[in-house]
């Protein structure tokens, strides 16, 4: 017998990658309301609030209708891929490796990490954590990603405008991810945040460059990288490359979808200076994988079923 899953908004990017985790799934099932009833707010409704697990694919004010659609009383418990509860009270955030596995698997209300924090948090969070990295520190984010981040009208422009190389944004110094970043960091101040997307469907690289002797503690980049090592030893998603040999990171335009992250440490002759780096799927680990290793943990099933590892 399985366990049915209900995803509004099922006919995103992130919708449709997590219908087809689920459908693969030895212990869920998708439902999805067909085409007559996905906008019905009845037929939403019912399924709100008689489904066992919901996972939400909606723009952030949707999201939040969506969630009020839920009667109080109702069992349903909820996994929102939108950024609308991030830093919200209430919601536990879905970051099993930062936040606790044992927290998310008793969260009735678990709101997704967006892809870009998902990266700068799982390098930053656990060396703050640790003393190693100072929380009032400026951090800087260099970012780039494949164009399927942006949704629907990035991948029609992308796949319009063949031309286009590089897309550099967020030009105002403003953008949805900073608060996320900056709480469950544990930072005093907002970071400096440089996204850009590339022409490639998915995948995404994020960058938190390091002058470290500069900083009280002047750590060193070995202890960063042995710090990662040691806390993601156990994580059977999340992990640290140790191997700093390599010339160059790629990212690749036909990448298959792939459900983990890989950290890197570079320092430099000294180990004063320091590029830390996060690969990952920006619609794997940074979206949809994330989505069902959290319900794995919710229901009690294996945290990486139906995971592509």
């Amino acid at each position: 017998m399985t366990t049915p899953v209900f995803v509004d908004g099922a006919a995103g990017t992130t919708g449709l990658e997590i219908v087809a985790r689920l459908e693969a799934h030895p212990k869920f099932e998708p439902l999805v309301l067909d085409e007559a009833h996905r906008k019905d707010l009845k037929a939403r409704r019912e399924a709100l609030n008689d489904t066992p697990f919901a996972v939400l694919c909606l723009p952030d004010d949707a999201a939040r209708e969506a969630v009020a659609l839920v009667d109080p009383a109702s069992n349903t418990r909820i996994v929102d891929a939108s950024s609308a509860h991030r830093v919200a009270d209430g919601w536990t955030y879905g970051f099993p490796e930062i936040v606790g596995r044992d927290r998310i698997a008793q969260a009735a209300r678990v709101s997704n990490p967006g892809c870009y924090p998902t990266g700068f948090l799982g390098l930053v969070a656990p060396l703050v954590r640790a003393g190693l990295l100072p929380a009032d520190w400026p951090y800087t984010i260099n970012a780039v990603s494949g164009y399927s981040g942006g949704g629907k009208a990035l991948i029609e422009r992308f796949e319009k405008e063949p031309d286009i190389a590089f897309r550099a944004y967020g030009l105002t110094l403003d953008h949805k991810h900073l608060p996320e970043m900056q709480v469950h960091a544990g930072l005093e101040h907002s970071v400096l945040f440089a996204p850009s997307v590339v022409p490639a469907f998915r995948g995404m690289l994020v960058e938190v460059p390091l002058h470290l002797g500069a900083m009280p503690t002047e750590p060193h980049a070995d202890a960063l990288r042995e710090a990662l090592a040691e806390f993601y030893e156990s994580s059977p998603v999340v992990n640290l490359d140790r191997n700093t040999a390599v010339s160059e990171l790629l990212l690749q335009r036909d990448a298959k979808p792939d459900d983990t992250m890989t950290l890197r440490v570079f320092g430099n002759e000294g180990g004063w200076n320091a590029r830390l780096i996060a690969v990952l799927d920006n619609l794997g680990k940074g979206a949809s994988g994330a989505a069902i290793q959290n319900l794995n943990l919710m229901a009690g099933f294996a945290e990486t079923a139906s995971l592509r590892l």
